[in-house]
């Protein structure tokens, strides 16, 4: 009998690819379900983005094998997304480097500096990928908490309690997800005081600064950052281009070294045409993303009458692709979630899938229509589904 490796026995199938499926077959059976679960955006990319991939199909060279650090004028872009927004310099050539995705930035990132048994601090809640990349490495998780006290910021406090000794990196993610929290620089700069003093990689997920948010943040502004620091950045959310899996990583050329020497032995580079395309989307100018915003913002409106109906209480400050709102009943976040699925169709995501933090809330993604939404806000008002 061949089984499987150790690590994957200890490793969950991720819960939108089970709970998806289960979606599907609903649906097959003539369930008019609303997706509110994923963070999928249902907006179209920017004109002119299209057109260049499309123009791009036919350069010469286009369907080859790309360089591992990607086109040059793609790196000049992402140096140049990160001066326009952030007021962050970046070196084109040593401080960059373009992915296939944050996910496989993840992955990346944890195999280039995690042995067996290091540890790794994961928020709670926070994004899945980060405990599913740390067991696949057989590295310890070691979960820090976020709570609403302490505005989903890490206790600077309760980790100096910790015993640090096998630590070795770090995961944050500001502007935060679940929970829409934006970035507190004074809390974030004791953050990054507290990795340099523990010799701890801290990595700031980063894929939500442009979405509905006022101030455009990056780890990076803050002092000492590139010495300990590592950033994740995407273009899946904030240029509706999910399905083109193109992200980056910014940081000091030390640390993005080690992430190429693992990259170069895991993919070809980045198919050309899709280079081309991020490379345009990262020149367009802020409006656009405030062209974005304009709907987010209203379809974020409906999901707070939602809420409102179903006692759930929001934080009108949040930032982000999701409305992250707390339980006032007695009822469980799996509770509500399936009552919600397989009584008035509509799919949001439980609090928990995120973390035992979370077992409190319910989280709602703003990719859906306004149609749909009002269609969503009539189901929670009636008793039955329709």
């Amino acid at each position: 009998m061949i089984s499987v490796s150790k690590r994957l026995q200890e490793t969950k199938e991720y819960y939108f690819s089970k709970k998806l499926r289960e979606v599907a077959q609903l649906k097959k059976q003539g369930r008019p379900i609303i997706n509110l679960g994923i963070g999928s955006p249902d907006l179209a990319p920017p004109k002119e983005v299209v057109e260049e991939l499309m123009k791009a199909t036919q350069a010469p060279g286009a369907y080859q094998y790309q360089a591992y650090k990607g086109l040059d004028e793609l790196r000049e872009a992402m140096s140049g997304f990160y001066q326009t927004h952030y007021g962050v310099e970046v070196n084109t050539e040593t401080q960059v480097l373009p992915l296939m995705g944050s996910k496989e930035g993840i992955a990346l990132i944890s195999m280039a500096f995690l042995n067996e048994g290091d540890q790794v601090l994961v928020p709670n809640p926070g994004y899945p990928t980060y405990q599913a990349a740390t067991k696949l490495l057989n590295a310890e998780l070691v979960s820090y908490n976020l709570t609403e006290d302490n505005f989903w910021h890490p206790d600077i406090e309760e980790l100096h309690k910790m015993d640090l000794s096998k630590v070795k990196l770090m995961w944050i993610n500001y502007p935060n997800m679940p929970t829409g929290q934006p970035a507190d620089h004074e809390k974030l700069q004791e953050l990054i005081r507290f990795a340099k003093a523990n010799d701890i990689l801290l990595v700031n997920d980063n894929p939500y600064s442009m979405v509905l948010t006022d101030e455009k943040f990056s780890i990076f502004q803050l002092e000492g950052a590139e010495e300990v620091c590592l950033e994740l950045n995407s273009l899946s959310k904030s240029f509706n281009l999910a399905g083109f899996r193109v992200g980056f990583l910014v940081g000091n050329a030390e640390f993005i070294s080690a992430v190429l020497k693992v990259k170069s032995n895991m993919d070809s580079g980045m198919f050309f045409p899709i280079q081309k395309a991020a490379t345009k989307a990262l020149k367009l100018d802020l409006a656009w993303f405030e062209s974005q915003n304009d709907i987010y913002k209203k379809r974020r409106a409906l999901i707070w009458e939602m809420c409102k109906a179903l006692d759930l209480e929001i934080n009108p400050s949040a930032v982000g692709l999701f409305v992250w709102a707390k339980i006032n009943s007695n009822q469980t976040a799996e509770e509500l979630a399936d009552e919600l699925l397989y009584n008035r169709n509509l799919f949001v995501t439980p609090g928990t899938v995120f973390g035992t933090n979370g077992s409190n809330y319910l989280r709602f993604s703003l990719c859906v229509t306004v149609e749909d939404l009002k269609s969503c806000k009539e189901r929670i008002l009636k008793p039955k589904a329709v």
